[in-house]
């Protein structure tokens, strides 16, 4: 994706554990600079991630933070076959109802808390309170059922909040550029698009980046 970002380059030293922890932290979970000084307090951004139906936001979620994510997943039943479409995804079981929730830092006091929305449509009030007070949104597409991350694009167009598109590449798909994708979803050009790999987490990173990134670039203020 000829970003600057690598494995083992800014990202590395944010996510290995550290040997120590702070008080009150989970000694499971890395522990952030900024969770030694009691004084110095991080700039919290909220970033929301939504999409269609199975499009990959739990695994999203799940592959960059830094701390045990809230998932509000549920078994699929029968009832939900009528309207929960599982032809491109024949192998999940979950689906989640409320919101998926994770933790990252990407500076020493900078600390992004990123929110998964539920896709399907009889969850979408919830949006409305999931949304305030964010800075920017991702909207993750599937280049096999692309019309299902209408909603989140019409969504944040219509709140005014800034969004970056994150194509979830998957195994056995067809590989599109970005421009490809910007076309098909009639999307502005001022509007980042990004291919990247939600099991990845480096390129979760590099998406999120891309989303700060736009939002300050959007609303310096």
């Amino acid at each position: 994706m000829g970003s600057a970002v690598s494995e083992t380059g800014l990202f590395s030293a944010r996510t290995d554990a550290d040997p120590n922890t702070a008080p009150d932290t989970d000694p499971d979970e890395p522990v952030q600079p900024w969770q030694y000084d009691r004084s110095r307090a991080p700039v919290a951004v909220k970033v929301l991630v939504a999409g269609g139906f199975g499009v990959g936001k739990t695994t999203f979620v799940g592959s960059v933070s830094e701390i045990r994510p809230l998932r509000t997943e549920a078994v699929m039943t029968e009832a939900a076959a009528p309207t929960d479409d599982l032809s491109a995804t024949p192998d999940k079981h979950t689906t989640t109802v409320a919101m998926d929730f994770g933790r990252v830092t990407l500076d020493d006091d900078l600390v992004l808390y990123v929110y998964g929305t539920p896709g399907q449509e009889r969850f979408w009030f919830m949006w409305d309170d999931l949304v305030r007070g964010a800075v920017g949104g991702i909207v993750l597409a599937d280049t096999r059922r692309l019309r299902d991350c209408f909603p989140a694009l019409d969504y944040f167009e219509s709140c005014g909040l800034p969004y970056a598109v994150a194509v979830n590449h998957f195994e056995g798909t067809p590989s599109y550029e970005p421009e490809d994708v910007r076309e098909a979803l009639t999307i502005p050009g001022h509007v980042p698009v990004v291919i990247m790999d939600a099991r990845r987490r480096v390129t979760v990173l590099e998406s999120l980046m891309t989303l700060v990134g736009h939002a300050l670039d959007t609303t310096p203020e």
